[in-house]
């Protein structure tokens, strides 16, 4: 939900909460008593706290603890500034608190505790129904991109296959007459047949997409002969896991188009590793500043979506870029075979 939209949902939102202590306020006759005004204000700072902050980033699983304690402070912010207004401004500002002197202060904390519950309550209401109405956006968004690309696909099935099978037979042709152009057309070919791959859930063996990344870059390597450097690492374990098909070569493409790959002391470099179910991908290149291969590619903003659409929550893309070296970092949860 893009700024201003949510902006509006929010303030509606806490208009219903400020509606609830309105009507709270009528049926138990408090008026407009200096203790009303003070329990909005702190309802209010206590319901933003939890909206922005500790829903969206704690009301998770594995994040309980954090939720908790998340939950205790925002207990304590709404406490806090309750006792700031009515025991500190209004004693300065109409000579008298909400409470009497002699109150302790651990009984001035079970007397807000009820008080400060409702806020965090509310709040989580609102953000139940915004995060349940974001998972069924983004649901459709993504089932009818699947569609657009399941069309896409059939639309053009016939002739990626048929160019396939051409690079199949050139293959056979020129075997005999030259092992280095035979070997670039195979590894062509094998990049066109990855392609071709398909499957229900849009997933792959994580070892075919590094094979896919490996002969991506020894094609690209045939334009620059032996002035080309990039170094390609990896480790771990990549047969018994998935990934989503080519979620991967955008980040290498990236770094071809708008790096340099024929320095030798700034060579492009790219570092695969799995660590059980987490995989990690860095990219790091020194930043072309004369032209720029023209070719389209995917792009960094599309990776972002697909990833926000087939790995919520369990992925994260980070960039650094100095103005002469670029780098990507990608980590995301991996799924077994």
């Amino acid at each position: 939900m893009k700024g201003k939209r949510l902006l509006i949902y929010y303030l509606l939102a806490w208009v219903c909460y400020a509606l609830y202590l309105y009507i709270d306020n009528i049926a138990n006759r408090r008026g407009t008593q200096p203790y009303v005004w003070s329990n909005l204000l702190a309802g209010f700072t206590e319901f933003t706290f939890c909206f922005f902050f500790v829903y969206p980033r704690f009301l998770k699983i594995k994040k309980v603890p954090l939720l908790i304690l998340g939950l205790v402070i925002a207990d304590i912010l709404f406490i806090g500034c309750r006792y700031m207004i009515e025991e500190v401004a209004y004693l300065w500002l109409f000579g008298y608190g909400n409470y009497d002197p002699s109150v302790k202060f651990w009984y001035y904390i079970s007397d807000n505790w009820w008080r400060a519950t409702q806020p965090i309550i509310f709040s989580f209401i609102a953000w139940a129904l915004l995060d349940t109405y974001r998972r069924e956006h983004e649901a459709d968004q993504l089932k009818q991109e699947k569609t657009q690309a399941e069309l896409l696909f059939l639309k053009t099935q016939i002739n990626p296959h048929f160019l396939y099978n051409t690079l199949n037979y050139l293959y056979s042709l020129a075997y005999p007459v030259s092992g280095k152009l035979a070997d670039a057309i195979i590894k062509l070919s094998q990049l066109m047949r990855y392609m071709l791959n398909n499957s229900v859930d849009g997933m792959l063996n994580l070892q075919l997409e590094v094979d896919y990344l490996e002969n991506y870059i020894e094609i690209y390597r045939l334009r620059f002969e032996k002035n080309f450097f990039v170094d390609f690492k990896k480790t771990g374990e990549f047969r018994e896991k998935k990934i989503a098909s080519l979620i991967l070569i955008p980040l290498v493409e990236n770094a071809f188009k708008h790096g340099v790959c024929t320095d030798a002391n700034s060579p492009i470099s790219i570092y695969i590793s799995t660590a059980g179910q987490q995989l990690t991908m860095v990219v790091s290149n020194k930043i072309s500043h004369g032209n720029k291969d023209n070719s389209s590619g995917i792009g960094l903003v599309n990776i972002r979506r697909r990833l926000e659409l087939i790995y919520p929550g369990e992925h994260e893309l980070l960039i650094s870029n100095n103005g002469e070296n670029y780098e990507t970092t990608l980590h995301l949860m991996l799924k077994t075979t």
